[in-house]
């Protein structure tokens, strides 16, 4: 397997996993809006507001991440881990956290401070995510489900609590996906 960052003529191949791991696990109508979604945030985001990373095997396409940049009040080199999709026939077997620490690594080689996710607590953990609130760090939209708000801190074990409101990337400010 290995792990890269992705190129841009893999846009509509990495869209089709999103939209196929989704709907097979989530239905067809979220697989078509996490897929919609994935195609927007690699399309309209500009390039220095995202990474995308993928895993592959025999050049086939198998996972892939994306982090979209978060802004602060503060000066705060931050990103939104989010979304992730392993295909369906290679989940549970560790790719998506190789994956994830693969990416977590590259921000930091890239100077991130913070790293979000918004997800379950139970598998995030496993890459160093822990639960905040948001009166540590304030959501950039309203939480359906807070206790799926996560950070990392990429320099100390530490999360420090930041004032004022976060934004994130146009493609994500949507409340329906928050």
């Amino acid at each position: 397997m290995k792990l890269s960052a992705y190129h841009s003529s893999k846009i509509e191949e990495i869209k089709e996993l999103f939209t196929k791991t989704f709907s097979d696990s989530e239905g067809q109508s979220e697989g078509l809006v996490i897929g919609n979604l994935v195609h927007e945030l690699l399309t309209s985001t500009a390039n220095h507001d995202f990474y995308c990373f993928v895993a592959a095997e025999n050049e086939q396409i198998i996972g892939s991440i994306i982090f979209s940049r978060m802004t602060f009040e503060a000066e705060i080199n931050a990103f939104l881990l989010s979304p992730v999709a392993i295909s369906t026939s290679h989940q549970q077997k560790g790719i998506g956290q190789k994956l994830i620490n693969f990416g977590l690594n590259t921000l930091k080689e890239n100077g991130v401070e913070l790293a979000f996710t918004y997800g379950d607590p139970n598998f995030y953990a496993k890459v160093g995510f822990s639960q905040i609130t948001e009166k540590v760090v304030k959501a950039p939209l309203k939480l359906t489900y807070p206790e799926g708000w996560l950070a990392q801190s990429l320099l100390s074990d530490e999360i420090e609590a930041i004032m004022g409101n976060s934004y994130c990337v146009e493609a994500f400010n949507k409340p329906e996906i928050w």
